[in-house]
């Protein structure tokens, strides 16, 4: 006799954990975030996941095919916190920038998590939601769909990329992260001029600024190409210019200042 089909539904459970919590989806990435922050990438195990809901380990399963599963969840929630706390409407240009950098502080607000997450597609509405937001925002201003198609690619993989980097830095004991930001002022500050004439022109710069993203500088670089593109575009083949501060659709007062 064939086994009786139980609905996804179904098989949720509806009796509180032993500390008093109702499973959700939702209490289980948040759990796994704090698990994440607590024991890093490697400490997030079936076991201990469940240890910190009340519940046991098997139950995980009834929300989640398996632990690859509950990462892609993670970052589809890392991804949404960073569409929830977003707001558009100050043009292509303005909206992409605030959009990409709160993409970014919302992965290095959770870095072990980011290190886990930002290489992954999750396909999950959060995700996607992003995903539809950045393409309106590109073909919106008035880019083809495969010039909008590269620069989404550009853009998210730029942003990803950066907060990858920059979260595996803050992942990072407290006393190796501090070494390496150190180092700067510690080791290459003192090369000499006679042996490393360009090092040592730029030593106090590099040690102010290296500690520091390079995302919000790069993702400008990006915008600006992105923009001279559409001024191409508007002028015609062989009549490029280039475009004005702030973006060749935008007064410059309206453009976001350095984080």
């Amino acid at each position: 006799m064939p086994k009786k089909v139980v609905s996804e539904e179904a098989r949720r459970r509806r009796r509180p954990t032993r500390q008093g919590a109702v499973l959700s989806e939702t209490l289980i990435v948040q759990t796994a975030l704090r698990v994440l922050r607590e024991h890093g990438t490697a400490g997030l195990t079936a076991r201990r996941l469940g240890a910190a809901l009340g519940a046991d380990p098997s139950t995980l399963y009834r929300y989640f095919t398996g632990m690859d599963d509950l990462a892609r969840a993670v970052g589809n929630e890392l991804m949404g916190r960073a569409l929830d706390g977003w707001t558009g409407g100050q043009g292509w240009r303005a909206d992409l920038r605030s959009l990409g950098l709160a993409l970014h502080s919302s992965y290095l607000a959770h870095p072990q998590a980011a290190v886990l997450t930002a290489s992954r597609v999750s396909g999950r509405p959060r995700e996607i939601a992003v995903d539809e937001a950045i393409l309106g925002l590109l073909r919106g201003a008035g880019l083809t769909d495969p010039a909008a198609v590269r620069f989404y690619h550009a853009f998210i993989d730029l942003t990803l990329a950066f907060a990858a980097l920059d979260a595996g830095a803050l992942a990072l004991p407290e006393e190796a992260r501090r070494a390496d930001e150190d180092m700067w002022a510690s080791t290459y500050a003192r090369l000499p001029a006679a042996s490393h004439p360009n090092i040592a022109a730029t030593a106090g710069r590099l040690a102010a600024r290296m500690p520091h993203s390079a995302y919000p500088v790069v993702l400008d670089s990006l915008l600006d190409g992105i923009a001279a593109e559409l001024a191409a575009a508007r002028l015609g083949p062989g009549r490029a210019r280039p475009p004005r501060p702030g973006g060749a659709d935008e007064r410059p007062s309206r453009r976001p200042g350095p984080p």
